[in-house]
């Protein structure tokens, strides 16, 4: 999922680039839509913005059908805050005729306090089950600790979650209480 959230960042850094952002605060976006070679229509959709204090969001997306009544989906955003933060993700989706689907995500973001990445997937059977999962880890500046939950789902087993912690070393440690 890592490789996805890369790859829609620098799809939105390429895509911003072309749009010709050049003066402090600036912002532009371009949408088409056309039909395509499998009787169907590809649109897509950019945003570029930049502001005098430096922060910037970059956002594209694309949708794609075939006629037949299936469809893709995929997305993509950065963003850099004033103070250097960035956090990036990415996602896809598909819907077919049978009725099934599918969906799979992840994002990632690093400010002065900690990073945070997650990634998970959805699907849904043409039957109607459903299953789910997503694994999100986040890791403190300060302390170098981190936290790891990982969350299911399926339609014969329910939800389950589980919570992990760790120290700077990477050894297994309490999790704190919530505030």
């Amino acid at each position: 999922m890592n490789r996805l959230a890369i790859a829609g960042a620098v799809s939105a850094t390429l895509l911003a680039s072309s749009l010709g952002l050049s003066t402090a605060a600036e912002a532009a976006s371009r949408r088409v839509a056309r039909p395509n070679a499998e009787g169907g229509v590809t649109a897509t959709a950019a945003v570029a913005r930049q502001g005098a204090s430096g922060a910037a969001v970059l956002r594209g997306s694309a949708v794609r059908t075939d006629g037949q009544g299936n469809a893709t989906a995929v997305s993509g955003a950065a963003v850099r805050g004033p103070n250097g933060a960035t956090a990036t993700r990415a996602g896809r989706s598909t819907v077919s005729a049978d009725g099934s689907a599918a969906h799979q995500s992840g994002y990632v973001a690093q400010g002065a306090k900690g990073s945070l990445q997650s990634s998970g997937s959805a699907t849904r059977g043409a039957d109607g089950s459903v299953t789910q999962s997503r694994t999100t880890s986040g890791t403190s500046s300060a302390t170098g600790n981190s936290e790891t939950t990982t969350e299911s789902y399926s339609t014969g087993s329910g939800r389950t979650r589980s919570t992990s912690c760790f120290d700077a070393s990477g050894a297994s440690i309490a999790c704190p209480g919530k505030p």
